[in-house]
């Protein structure tokens, strides 16, 4: 990555050591089979971020003013296996020292590292997944740490609920829990089924959002784009009431993979990031 920005340019009173909430990019592309480029996600997001509003209209709020850090990148080779294992460590630091960290991606995989320290940080936690994939290979292209690997991995540590999903192989229908499952066939569009992957969460839940969640009409920028996905207030419409009906412990934001013509899915992708945070603390 290029010389550290802060995440919306902010001063150095609302971003440092002292502030509650961390961002931890994590700029790797190992394992990404199709489009490559989210190593460049995180730059990218928290580049668009700095031309964004700090007020939250919904919220009437303003979340930077907990503090908003943004650590140095995780930047430790093309291993997958290994870059897992040091973002676990930094995670696990940040909530040893009570810091809400929120992941930046980078590919998929980076997720696996965060989930497993908030597994450990946070006993009966729920993984949220929003995604177009399932990730449940148990591996893939000679790796269990890969983007494809991502929730075989966080089943092995937590619950997990799938939302989003219209994109699968038959060998993972094995292990894809059908009552945790909702498809976007059956929800897009449609009223209350929010309400219905609510009551599948435990009290404690960490999100992972994969931008190829949304339809790729707003959100093109992802390294596996698939059509059809939700929409921009289906899936804050979740995000709320997440953050308001249980606890939300943490949550990471991966696979955009920025574009030179269109900066719009980067902006879209920092707003998220901000939305969820004024969610949690407002």
């Amino acid at each position: 990555m290029s010389k550290k920005k802060n995440y919306a340019m902010l001063p150095e009173e609302y971003s440092s050591s002292t502030s509650k909430i961390y961002l931890v990019p994590v700029p790797y592309d190992g394992t990404s089979s199709w489009l490559k480029g989210a190593d460049k996600g995180p730059d990218a997001l928290i580049e668009a971020s700095c031309n964004m509003e700090l007020y939250d209209i919904e919220t009437d709020s303003e979340v930077f003013e907990h503090g908003i850090y943004t650590d140095e990148p995780v930047d430790i080779g093309p291993d997958p296996e290994t870059m897992v294992t040091a973002v676990k460590k930094r995670v696990a630091s940040h909530l040893k020292n009570d810091k809400f960290t929120v992941v930046l991606g980078g590919e998929h995989s980076v997720s696996i590292g965060t989930i497993q320290a908030h597994a450990e940080k946070f006993k009966d936690l729920t993984v949220l997944q929003l995604d177009a994939h399932t990730d449940l290979r148990q591996e893939y292209e000679g790796t269990k740490f890969g983007h494809a690997d991502v929730m075989a991995r966080a089943r092995e540590c937590s619950k997990i609920v799938q939302v989003g999903i219209r994109s699968m192989s038959s060998e993972e229908k094995e292990f894809m829990n059908p009552a945790n499952t909702f498809f976007t066939k059956d929800i897009a569009g449609q009223n209350g089924w929010q309400e219905k992957v609510l009551e599948k969460l435990g009290k404690k839940v960490y999100v992972t959002i994969d931008l190829d969640v949304f339809d790729p009409s707003i959100m093109p920028s992802t390294g596996t784009p698939e059509p059809g996905g939700l929409g921009w207030y289906e899936v804050l419409d979740l995000l709320k009431r997440v953050a308001h009906e249980r606890e939300l412990v943490g949550f990471d934001v991966v696979e955009l993979c920025p574009n030179e013509i269109n900066k719009a899915p980067d902006f879209l992708a920092a707003k998220l990031v901000y939305k969820f945070l004024n969610y949690k603390f407002a």
